[in-house]
């Protein structure tokens, strides 16, 4: 059997394992493997960007030591090179300028590194390592290979968060509507829907604010992952905070340190917060204030993530209209029982 043929049998291999297999860490550890056994190396590993602290984190591997897979490889130089290039090759991985740890990869017995990216749906999102023990030059057809090995992980990825999302979307729905039924405390409801949410979009932080009427000030009900200093900012005002939401529009604030419709923009860069999301909070017709996601790093939010979370600010007026008429129904039941009082009275 020729090495193409060990090639195309290896990609059958693994597009029938998709049909299979829904675990994420399987998937990806299949092509770390396929990687190693078919082009004959040392180890390989795929590596993820945590965009939060600029750093490559090990999604699987093969044939790496823990010491190693656990240091701290930033992004930019190897992201640039591949961006560039459409792979990084290293024939002397322990020298190369453009990679780090020359010290660690020469302990780890690592001679050349071929390196391609991970993309799903055209985006970055991480690199396929390939090692060798020994010096090696690498021919086209042993790159493209890599390379059809790491869009194979990208659809794993991909396979993997959508099923994620579904689960993690379903939850949050479910959790809320708990919540709605099980309590008529909205601060406690928005304070668990905050957590949630942040914690199911991976963003930094969540907040629900209220409209103050009288003030025209947009007043905190319930945050997550704020600190008690930004906090304490000072007055949102309801016509220059993202005025559009207010109006009924969802608003995508991308760069939240320059844009004009931001207030407080130093306090926000001193809080790490770079992309806004925010989206009118309604209760029946009536927009009654903004539900708010803050991201630590410029990001774009799909629409089905945009739709998402305008679905559960809406539950979010639900349970605020269910605790308003549980309250007036409580103060026209205190009503009747003093007009019963009184008519009794007279007898």
């Amino acid at each position: 059997m020729t090495r193409r043929d060990d090639y195309f049998k290896t990609i059958c291999d693994i597009s029938r394992a998709f049909g299979t297999a829904t675990e994420k860490k399987t998937l990806l550890s299949l092509v770390v493997e396929s990687a190693v056994d078919t082009m004959v190396a040392k180890a390989a590993c795929l590596w993820l960007v945590d965009e939060e602290e600029n750093r490559f984190v090990p999604a699987a591997q093969k044939g790496l030591s823990e010491s190693y897979y656990n240091l701290l490889f930033q992004v930019e130089s190897i992201e640039l090179v591949v961006k560039k290039e459409g792979y990084l090759y290293a024939r002397d991985a322990a020298s190369d300028p453009r990679l780090e740890a020359h010290k660690a990869k020469r302990k780890e017995g690592i001679a050349s590194m071929l390196i391609v990216p991970v993309k799903v749906r055209d985006r970055d999102i991480g690199v396929l390592s390939l090692y060798t023990a020994e010096p090696r030059d690498f021919y086209e057809d042993e790159i493209n290979f890599l390379v059809a090995l790491a869009e194979q992980g990208g659809m794993a990825i991909q396979q993997a968060r959508l099923l994620e999302r579904i689960r993690e979307n379903t939850k949050l729905f479910y959790d809320l509507a708990v919540g709605i039924n099980s309590s008529l405390d909205v601060k406690t409801i928005f304070q668990t829907l905050t957590a949630d949410i942040a914690k199911g979009l991976g963003v930094k932080a969540a907040s629900a604010l209220i409209i103050d009427r009288e003030n025209q000030t947009l007043e905190l009900m319930a945050s997550y992952g704020l600190s008690e200093k930004y906090l304490d900012r000072g007055p949102l005002s309801v016509g220059e905070s993202m005025a559009e939401t207010i109006q009924g529009k969802s608003v995508l604030i991308k760069d939240a340190s320059t844009d004009e419709r931001v207030q407080h923009r130093s306090e926000k860069e001193d809080e790490g917060i770079v992309t806004i999301l925010s989206v009118p909070l309604k209760a029946k017709d009536e927009i009654i204030g903004a539900l708010r996601l803050y991201s630590g790093v410029k990001r774009d939010f799909s629409e089905d993530e945009i739709m998402l979370v305008n679905a559960l600010a809406l539950q979010g007026g639900l349970a605020i209209q269910n605790a308003g008429m549980y309250l007036k129904l409580k103060e026209d039941m205190k009503d009747l029982k003093n007009d019963i009082w009184s008519h009794k009275s007279w007898f």
